[in-house]
């Protein structure tokens, strides 16, 4: 027979023995038992009380419960989970803001994805709560002002486009082999020099089939631009002590495109993943990815290579490492026992895409050291870049870049792919690449500039004509600024003459706008949405839910809603509106000319009124006004040429 230990629970030395026996204090003793153990469980003290046997439980009388009632049941009230629901989705959309200011844009987004998703797929339906509704429109907004803000900057909110990699089309396809081309290309094969061990067999002959025929554009695509940087990728091949010949891993991969990026999320030139990119120090986060300079990729890949060829000791397995990971190939050799790629590949034990990857390089470069014998010998390859190179310590908008050494926006990104967004990075330093022989133009011009302005500040180039004014509403900014800036004396501008424009770095205060004190009435039409108005109306969403009582986003099509216009206070001095209107009515002229108007904006105009008065659509305009938003201003000019 077991005993309770008594001495675990601490109560026998104070309890008579004759009240032990005595089974009306059981249910007490066991209810002091019990509130002793909890408070020891609770102190993290491990206690453990096993009654005797042969011990009666003590008869307790209780009452009986009450009939279940769904309403009754244990669940957790609605505020509640609201609450719940809210609290989580405000800490993403922290987290998020947190994120976006620290550069982090990959996680930022993801952030803010999840706040919107803990607000959708919550056990309350938004539309049901107020303040459900709420948050969700508090964070699409401010995520959208985000965005809106990023594009002001000049950096944007959503990365530089990528291009297909060539690898993914070329993995895709199974080419028949040309018995007569295999039979030249053997031939051939027998005069070729190459740095690395050339074999040609079924496969690597069904892909010179294909790259003579379907994929013929992208391999002669991939030479044409090879000419801008072999001469850096054998520079730093050499270096690193590698094969020259593994150029042609790039001109398989990527087509020498820097942008390249593959289905599986390979990045770059060298198509790096990120987790190997980082190994190999090419840095990644919001405003550069290293896998796309061309430089920087080329000597992390010669020396991921080369690390490769160390452990393998044969550079057809470093190329199938470097494709499907040196854990995949070292599988793939212990399981068969033989360390050859051709034996690996006709055992079928490595994956399909890393088979076909060293038959395409194989193939693309027997195919490029014998251009004669594939038609390709009279490709004009593009001339090597050889950019200036200057290190900035500071953010500096691209167009401003641009601007100041008189070339366009695209040539600076493409010298310089690696950045995501539209400046340089907004800490550390940056090599920004520049058109040869500009460096002094560009340090002269950017001196000018003060440090903290590089991101909002224009330089403008006058066209014959051009007023002071016009110059002002085309970057809504002030001739006032400009001139304070310049220097000018007068509204005088010399043409090809260089200004500095001091574009704002913000916009109006919302608190500071005034509206109107008689309410224009508007018919909601199919696909409107509180967003959608009130960015044609130049209003903000929140206004125009206040003044007609709405919540969330959806409108019903027919519904009459109020709206007030804002009113902007003049900037402009009279006879800078003067000159502007009187260019606004030459422009006119002109544009009339071509079935085009130029409609001149007054006070209190919205892009809604224009369009309608013009019988169109905000659409249509801003698809002819690139850069319109409905921060319009009296003075500005909008070009209407009617629906499309």
């Amino acid at each position: 027979m077991r005993q309770i230990s008594w001495k675990r629970i601490r109560l026998a030395p104070f309890v008579p023995m004759r009240f032990r026996r005595n089974h009306l204090w059981l249910p007490v003793l066991l209810a002091l038992a019990l509130l002793t153990i909890s408070c020891d469980e609770a102190g993290k003290k491990k206690a453990s009380v096993t009654p005797p046997a042969s011990a009666t439980a003590p008869s307790v009388t209780r009452a009986a419960p009450p009939a279940p009632r769904i309403e009754e049941q244990p669940v957790t009230p609605q505020g509640d989970v609201v609450q719940q629901t809210l609290d989580r989705a405000e800490r993403e959309y922290q987290a998020g803001q947190a994120n976006y200011a620290a550069g982090h844009l990959e996680a930022a987004k993801e952030n803010f994805d999840r706040a919107v998703t803990v607000l959708l797929q919550g056990p309350v339906d938004v539309k049901s709560n107020e303040d459900l509704q709420r948050e969700f429109d508090k964070i699409i907004e401010g995520v959208n002002n985000l965005e809106m803000q990023a594009l002001k900057e000049g950096d944007g909110f959503t990365e530089q486009k990528a291009e297909p990699a060539p690898i993914d089309e070329a993995n895709e396809v199974t080419f028949p082999v040309d018995p007569n081309l295999r039979a030249r290309a053997e031939e051939e094969l027998k005069q070729t020099h190459s740095d690395l061990p050339l074999v040609l067999n079924d496969s690597v002959a069904g892909y010179i089939n294909f790259f003579s025929t379907r994929g013929r554009g992208t391999l002669e695509h991939g030479l044409i631009r090879s000419g801008r940087y072999r001469d850096m990728i054998e520079r730093v091949l050499r270096e690193e002590g590698v094969p020259q010949d593994l150029i042609y891993l790039a001109q398989a991969e990527s087509g020498f495109h820097p942008l390249a990026l593959s289905r599986a999320g390979a990045r770059g030139m060298w198509q790096f993943m990120a987790s190997r990119a980082t190994g190999y120090g090419l840095a990644r986060n919001w405003w550069v990815d290293e896998r796309q300079d061309p430089e920087k990729a080329t000597r992390a890949a010669a020396r991921h290579l080369k690390d490769l060829y160390k452990q393998f000791g044969d550079w057809y397995l470093a190329m199938a490492a470097y494709n499907s990971g040196p854990g995949t190939v070292q599988a793939a050799v212990q399981r068969t026992g033989y360390a050859d790629f051709w034996e690996l590949y006709r055992r079928g034990v490595l994956p399909k895409e890393t088979k076909n990857y060293v038959p395409i390089i194989v193939a693309v470069t027997i195919m490029a050291k014998n251009p004669a014998q594939y038609g390709l010998q009279g490709l004009t390859l593009e001339p090597p870049l050889n950019p200036d190179v200057v290190k900035v310590d500071y953010p500096v908008d691209l167009r401003l870049v641009a601007e100041c050494v008189d070339t366009s926006v695209d040539t600076i990104q493409e010298l310089n792919p690696s950045l995501l967004r539209m400046t340089t990075p907004k800490d550390g330093s940056f090599e920004l690449r520049l058109p040869t022989g500009t460096s002094d133009r560009f340090q002269q011009a950017i001196a000018a500039i003060p440090v903290d302005k590089r991101v909002w500040w224009r330089y403008h180039k006058v066209a014959s004509g051009e007023t002071l004014s016009a110059v002002a509403r085309k970057y809504h900014t002030t001739s006032h600024a400009i001139a304070e800036v310049n220097n000018l004396d007068g509204d005088e501008l010399i043409a090809d003459s260089k200004l500095i424009i001091p574009v704002p770095g913000h916009k109006l205060d919302p608190a500071s706008i005034r509206y109107s004190r008689h309410a224009t009435r508007y018919r909601v039409r199919r696909g409107d949405t509180i967003l959608s108005i009130a960015d044609d109306f130049g209003v903000p969403p929140e206004k125009l839910r206040r003044w007609n009582h709405l919540r969330g986003n959806s409108l019903r099509a027919g519904r009459r809603i109020s709206i007030y216009k804002p009113i902007y206070d003049d900037v402009e001095p009279a006879l800078s509106r003067r000159a502007a209107s009187k260019s606004a009515k030459s422009k006119k002229l002109q544009a009339s000319s071509k079935g085009r108007t130029v409609y001149v904006v007054k006070s209190g105009d919205t892009l809604y009124e224009i369009a309608n008065r013009y019988h169109t659509t905000v659409a249509a305009l801003k698809r002819d006004n690139p850069g319109l938003t409905a921060d319009i201003h009296p003075g500005d000019t909008v070009v209407v040429s009617g629906r499309r």
